[in-house]
């Protein structure tokens, strides 16, 4: 694995994703309670044996160069590093911004042109699976391909969303349609009925193969593509184009994979993770995630109902609060007589001291965390709020999409708190409906 270097797309500027991509990049936005989205596939690579990771951001970048920076440290003699790669000018025309997918890797070619890199993996910085890039290497190298991609059964419900490729019988892509729109369209790259069950996948009423924008290049190849054409972007350009001059091969992968581009997919994710029967299972001693050691407390709860939920390290919830069907992150404080239901609290970056507390008080600010009596349903709660008594966030109007406000909006019908926001005593979410 050590001619393998791993490209991690830092993804633009995530406004599908706002406001949780207001103050951070989409690979920073938090996971689960208590990682970042880019534990995901930087845990992949690790679990993979890749160890020679670059990371490649632009966008509202601090708090995740912070991250990555305090999480993936290596000791001096694994060779390992995770190095970030931000935009920059240079003394080179034309390196400034990037501005897609292939032109931001074209502008650091000088780092994939070192000696002994054969091969050149890209993966997004966004998305939700786990896997072993391993088995992907050895479909590349069998089957002698220039360029292979990881692809994923799909139905033609699920298909105007995505790429969709057509292979032949040895896996070689030999067509390809952008998010078809049409039946006509989907018959040009559909399977017949027994492909996949022929290639040892049951194809449950699935006949399209998604593209999971997870690429695979002989690194010569690759380098040739992006210093001969100006193509900016892989999914649109780069590989449709290597189709037609390029021996390309898929990957066939039929586990759970999540591209998390909006609200409703992050919010219906994160809660699909706490399910008994999880669709991302954190639990995995072979392939875990990793993140960052906090070395927080224990989280202290003094009495109080909780089910199917996931509560992270030092947190503290009082009497009589019911939590179900929840996500409640680092370091929250939780009132007592408060209800949580089908919701994603994402906690707090420190613990609000005595003294501090006190000077919001009188400043007319709650307490960071969730005060007394207040009830939060179906709702995101971003990092660091101030939340009153009696507060009530639940989305009982149906609103799909509200006006944009400094500390509460519903984006795909989903209440989001934005991040260090300050709900007053008794506040309403009707209020901004």
């Amino acid at each position: 694995m050590r001619d393998v270097v791993s490209l991690v797309l830092g993804g633009g500027r995530g406004t599908r994703l706002y406001p949780l991509t207001k103050f951070r990049s989409k690979p920073a936005v938090p996971l689960a309670g208590k990682y970042r989205l880019i534990d995901i596939p930087l845990s992949n690579c690790l679990n993979s044996g890749l160890n020679h990771i670059y990371v490649l951001t632009q966008f509202l970048s601090v708090s995740l160069h912070r991250h990555i920076r305090q999480t993936y440290r290596f000791d001096n003699f694994s060779g390992g590093f995770v190095e970030l790669l931000a935009a920059q000018q240079t003394m080179d025309g034309g390196t400034d911004w990037y501005q897609g997918t292939a032109d931001a890797v074209r502008k650091n070619l000088r780092y994939l042109q070192q000696r002994g890199i054969r091969y050149v993996l890209i993966l997004s910085g966004d998305q939700l699976y786990r896997m072993d890039y391993r088995r992907m290497i050895e479909t590349h190298e069998q089957a002698q391909a220039d360029v292979s991609i990881a692809t994923l059964p799909v139905s033609r419900e699920s298909a105007s969303g995505l790429g969709i490729m057509r292979a032949d019988s040895s896996g070689r892509v030999i067509g390809f349609v952008e998010k078809p729109q049409t039946d006509t369209e989907l018959d040009t790259v559909s399977l017949q009925p027994d492909w996949l069950e022929q290639h040892g996948i049951e194809s449950r009423g699935r006949d399209c193969l998604a593209n999971m924008g997870i690429y695979l290049f002989n690194r010569d190849l690759l380098v040739d593509i992006l210093q001969q054409t100006d193509s900016e972007d892989f999914g649109k350009q780069v590989f449709p184009q290597s189709i037609e001059h390029h021996k390309v091969q898929i990957h066939l992968f039929d586990g759970y994979w999540e591209d998390i581009g909006t609200i409703k997919a992050f919010f219906d994710a994160n809660l699909g993770i706490i399910k008994e029967e999880p669709s991302f299972d954190l639990c995995d001693s072979v392939a875990p995630v990793y993140s960052r050691p906090r070395f927080l407390p224990p989280t202290r709860l003094d009495g109080g109902s909780i089910r199917r939920s996931l509560i992270a390290d030092g947190c503290q919830i009082g009497k009589g609060s019911v939590i179900e069907n929840s996500i409640i992150g680092l370091r929250c404080v939780i009132g007592p007589n408060v209800t949580i239901r089908n919701s994603i609290l994402m906690g707090a970056d420190y613990f609000e001291g005595h003294l501090e507390r006190g000077t919001d008080s009188q400043a007319g600010i709650p307490p960071m965390g969730v005060g007394a009596d207040s009830h939060i349903e179906g709702a995101i709660v971003d990092k660091n709020c101030h939340i009153g008594r009696n507060v009530r966030i639940v989305n009982e109007s149906g609103v799909i999409d509200s006006q944009e406000a400094d500390a509460c909006m519903i984006r795909d019908g989903i209440p989001i708190v934005t991040k260090a926001a300050v709900l007053p005593d008794d506040w309403r979410l009707e209020g901004i409906c």
